[in-house]
């Protein structure tokens, strides 16, 4: 009760000269139409300039003047990122079908049957990879497995991409294909880069050895993962912080969007430790009217699910940073007899598979490579967004996106969808106890009505909820108890009058208030307020 009168009287304070709270449009579900972007720049971004400055650079903003945590912002009233250049609602919102979550971005677009022209290729690198045009004209970008581990990447690829499709997140089409060396034919003019760096026209010797550096199957076929070129032009990696000065819908520094923030949780569910700039791409678009604005994609997911892309991962992937001082130091003091959490893994030895499991994953401690400015800044309502996108996914919809990997070992399948389902539920706990967990607000039949996502998914028994009802005035931000009103049936009000619910739960100390728009024949929710 004494959070909740402290709440109530956090609430009263006066909105004074900022506006209402709620204007007739919220919540906005969609982001504004971007404004035009005249010319946008191609960047680079160093892989070391990037590990150095989020390593000891400290980039991004961490807190206010006053030294607390910057709560998310680009979120609507509900607390949810708007669809547009960075995200959509996609499985959590609208539940997807099991042929939607397996066909991903796109499944109508694999590479056409017939000759395969080869336009780029490079031989540098953790794998050989080329670029091809079908023959339909369609340009792809081919990379295979290493040899010593068929469908390792491959597979990776597949699955993860699947999955941050369906959390809503934007990421090329992606599709296995099987070929022979016969149906691969070279360009006019492809240039190539050996492994010394030095550029000279490829001959068709060049093709068949990066071929040799790549596993086939077992109808003696090369494997490879084909990403369908995405449509505009490319103009580089975003970073997780700050914004893009060519950009004029680029507002909000990336630290603070909470879809970048809540990517942490989907990242550590797929173990995505190489979840850094370098796999990320904009990509400058035009809509059927000319306009032109940037989207934002996440690329390259070989590394995820136990896969370094040219081997198993480190065992030490999602535990450790690369350079982590604490950890240095323990080793120092205890001359190596210190022996670390992740050393104590044990993984199935299956080739596909990797170093992945779910015994020793702790969603709370897990870690990317390096500093990501975005993970940092996550708060618990950042991480809860991202835990509900990841419980969204059940069982068997979870062994169907497996399935597309196509995994010819039947027990890399079983394996990867057993330790997603376990790593999953894990998240689930820790997330969503760290707020009282409710979501899909709606009022149904006079009532409010609501789902506890912990109380769902079968992490805590049934809950009694209280409820204490004002009517909120949109303009000053004050309250007025009231006296009387009955449970969650929601109180009598006139058109366009503004109530508040403050819901509490006995065993968990962090209200959630919930704001209600009488529209005249019924109510509609326009805001939600979390408490942590």
């Amino acid at each position: 009760m004494a959070s909740l009168a402290a709440l109530l009287g956090a609430a009263a304070i006066p909105l004074g000269a900022g506006g209402p709270r709620f204007y007739p449009d919220d919540p906005l579900i969609r982001e504004p139409r971007p404004r035009h972007v005249a010319e946008a720049r191609p960047r680079k971004l160093s892989d070391y300039y990037d590990f150095f400055r989020n390593l000891f650079g400290g980039a991004g903003e961490r807190w206010t003047e006053t030294g607390t945590p910057i709560p998310a912002r680009a979120v609507n009233t509900l607390g949810e990122p708007m669809e547009g250049a960075w995200w959509e609602r996609r499985h959590y919102y609208r539940r997807m079908t099991i042929e939607e979550l397996k066909a991903g971005p796109g499944n109508a677009h694999p590479p056409a049957p017939g000759k395969w022209t080869i336009v780029a290729a490079k031989s540098e690198g953790v794998t050989p990879g080329f670029v091809i045009k079908d023959s339909a004209g369609e340009t792809y970008f081919v990379k295979f497995d290493p040899l010593d581990y068929p469908e390792l990447a491959t597979g990776a690829d597949m699955i993860t991409s699947r999955i941050l499709y369906a959390a809503g997140y934007h990421v090329p089409e992606y599709y296995i294909i099987h070929f022979r060396a016969e149906d691969l034919e070279l360009g006019d003019d492809v240039k190539l880069r050996d492994r010394y760096g030095q550029e000279r026209p490829m001959r068709r010797k060049d093709v068949i050895e990066l071929l040799l550096d790549a596993p086939r199957d077992r109808d003696g076929r090369w494997r490879a993962i084909a990403s369908r070129l995405l449509p505009g032009k490319p103009l580089g990696p975003f970073r997780f912080d700050g914004t893009r000065s060519d950009d004029p819908n680029d507002t909000v520094p990336h630290e603070h969007r909470r879809e970048l923030r809540g990517y942490r949780v989907l990242c550590a569910w797929v173990n995505h430790d190489d979840s850094r700039a370098i796999n990320t791409l904009d990509m400058l678009q035009t809509d059927p009217d000319g306009l032109q604005y940037i989207k934002h994609y996440l690329i390259d997911f070989g590394s995820t699910l136990g896969s370094a892309t040219s081997g198993p991962n480190s065992p030490r992937g999602g535990a450790e940073y690369l350079w982590d001082m604490d950890v240095a130091l323990k080793q120092f003091f205890s001359l190596g007899l210190w022996i670390p959490r992740w050393a104590r893994r044990k993984y199935p030895g299956i080739p596909a598979v990797g170093h992945f499991e779910s015994r020793t994953f702790d969603p709370e401690r897990w870690v990317p490579e390096y500093p990501n400015p975005a993970f940092l800044n996550a708060l618990p309502d950042d991480l809860f967004w991202g835990a509900k996108q990841v419980m969204a996914f059940t069982d068997a919809e979870i062994r169907a996106i497996v399935e597309t990997a196509e995994y010819s070992d039947p027990r890399a399948a079983n394996y990867i969808t057993r330790t997603l389902i376990e790593r999953r539920d894990k998240i689930g706990r820790a997330f969503f106890a760290r707020l009282l967990p409710l979501d899909k607000f709606e009022v149904r039949e006079g009532r409010l009505v609501f789902e506890d996502l912990e109380v769902k998914h079968g992490f805590a028994g049934s809950r009694d909820y209280r409820v204490t009802w004002t009517r909120f005035d949109n303009e000053t931000g004050a309250r007025t108890v009231i006296e009387g009103a009955a449970d969650f049936l929601v109180p009598e009000s006139r058109p366009g009058e503004y109530l508040a619910a403050v819901i509490t739960a006995e065993d968990r100390d962090k209200p959630v208030t919930v704001y209600l728009r009488n529209r005249g024949g019924g109510f509609e929710v326009v805001g939600i307020d979390r408490t942590w």
